[in-house]
Order: C-alpha cells, then structure tokens, then sequence
C-alpha cells in the first residue's frame, strides 16, 4: 500500500481510526476500481458508464444500520429511473448474495472488496485498523463525475439518505 493517503480521526468505529486513500469531493473525476459481483466476476465503474450510479458503502451486511442502509436504497433504486445503486463493502461475494437472498433485495447490485480493497483505497474508506470500508454514499453521474460525496462520521450513524437521492435525481 505504498503512496496511500492516511487521515486520522476522520471516522469513527469503536474509537478513533485510520482511513486509507484520499477524501473525494464533488466535481473530482470517480476513480476506476475493481470488485467482485456475487458470483465471483469483477466489476468495474467502466462498467456502469453513461448511467447514474449510487454506491453505498457499508462495512458489513451483518450489522443493523448497515442493513437500514442497503434496505433503504434497494426500496428508492426501485423509484429511481435510469439510476442504479451499488452497495460496497468487504463482505465475502457469497455471504452477499445469502444476506440479499434472506433480505430480498433485489434492486442493488451488491459488490464485494475483499480481494484488493481497490475501490476502498480509490474511495478513500478502508479502516486500516481493521479491514473493513467505513460507511459513505457517493454519487456519480453519467460522464463519472462525482456530485456527491458522503463520508458518515461514524459506523452507527445513518447517511444523509436524501441528499444522495436528490443528487442522483439532479444528476439524471
């Protein structure tokens, strides 16, 4: 992990932690990254080019605001023409597809960033203390521009679910 930005006491999670890569800001250019669907296939930002694209990270499926958090953008992504959502973390791809399975999410494609933490490090979320994403919501339009960028302060607070939306609906 050379040549990684640190920031400290940027997020909580049982005390103060360390979070690696940069802190992204509207109108930056979304970073390209790598992660696995849950039948193990790499999926890529490049991937969703030309459409809206919500993505939700979380650090585990297994944990109650994380849960709320995709439950609720899998109830918007079904009202949200032309925009898709994607939830992150670094959940294993099959303990993602069970969690969905069980939850019946059906309309966000959950990712897994297990392997290489790619997006994680782009994003600027890996909680280097534990391997883990902390929670955030970006927005990225159709051209990969970021017009919205989120980072939760600490891991039992909810995002600002509205404004995520609101962006994504102006970014449409």
């Amino acid at each position: 992990m050379t040549n990684v930005v640190e920031r400290h006491g940027a997020f909580q999670f049982k005390g103060a932690v360390t979070l690696l890569g940069p802190e992204l800001k509207p109108g930056d250019q979304a970073p390209d990254f790598t992660v696995l669907a849950n039948d193990l296939s790499p999926v890529t930002l490049a991937d969703s080019k030309g459409t809206v694209r919500i993505i939700s990270v979380v650090p585990s499926l297994d944990t109650g605001v994380c849960d709320a958090q995709t439950r609720r953008f899998n109830e918007e992504a079904a009202k949200l023409d032309g925009v898709k959502v994607l939830t992150i973390s670094v959940d294993l791809p099959f303990a993602q597809a069970r969690w969905c399975g069980a939850a019946g999410i059906e309309n966000v494609q959950t990712l897994s960033d297990h392997r290489d933490l790619s997006f994680g490090l782009a994003y600027g979320v890996v909680i280097k203390e534990h391997r883990l994403l902390s929670r955030a919501v970006f927005v990225v339009d159709a051209n990969d521009k970021i017009v919205y960028a989120e980072y939760v302060p600490a891991a039992g607070q909810h995002p600002n679910y509205e404004a995520a939306i609101e962006a994504a609906k102006a970014a449409k």
